[in-house]
């Protein structure tokens, strides 16, 4: 393999991370990597960001009290039948578990959510990228989040009422495709 490779690869594995973390809930070391410009490729640079609403905003898109408008899990939008939306930890959950199993990785023990999440999806395409061939990242890439994440990303342009989320949403579908 060359280095021009081996960068590559290291390249695709961090924007994976990158992008990951953005879809956590956010955080001080979130911020400060948003004001200090490092995250610019994903989302625009600002002077200030209110973690507040951010953390408002991420909570209502995703989280609820209520039914969330975006939840951020594969199974609620490929196991449903039709218009109906599919539940939580469905069979495309266990199938993502498969891949996760295939490689040895189990959850973070810090991460308390499902791992049909897109955050932990991009996490493992990343991982894909550092330790598989390009031909296996893309078929993880094909079997999930290039099956969902388009409506999920629409639904997070339409809903959100945080430039973040929207400019999150356009990094995410341009690095998926």
């Amino acid at each position: 393999m060359s280095d021009a490779t081996a960068g590559g690869e290291a390249t695709a594995a961090q924007g994976y991370a990158v992008l990951a973390r953005c879809w956590r809930q956010p955080d001080e070391q979130l911020r400060t990597a948003i004001e200090s410009g490092a995250l610019a490729g994903v989302v625009s640079e600002r002077e200030t960001l209110d973690l507040t609403a951010l953390g408002t905003e991420h909570a209502r898109l995703f989280v609820g009290p209520d039914s969330p408008p975006c939840p951020p899990y594969e199974s609620i939008y490929r196991d449903g039948d039709g218009d109906t939306a599919g539940n939580v930890l469905g069979p495309s959950t266990r199938a993502v578990v498969d891949w996760y199993d295939e490689y040895g990785l189990g959850l973070d023990p810090e991460w308390s959510d499902l791992p049909d999440h897109i955050a932990t999806e991009l996490e493992f395409a990343g991982h894909l990228s550092a330790v598989a061939s390009r031909e296996t990242c893309e078929q993880f890439l094909d079997e999930h989040p290039r099956q969902w994440f388009e409506t999920f990303l629409d639904g997070v342009r339409a809903e959100t009422r945080e430039p973040f989320y929207a400019e999150l949403a356009d990094a995410t579908a341009a690095v998926v495709r």
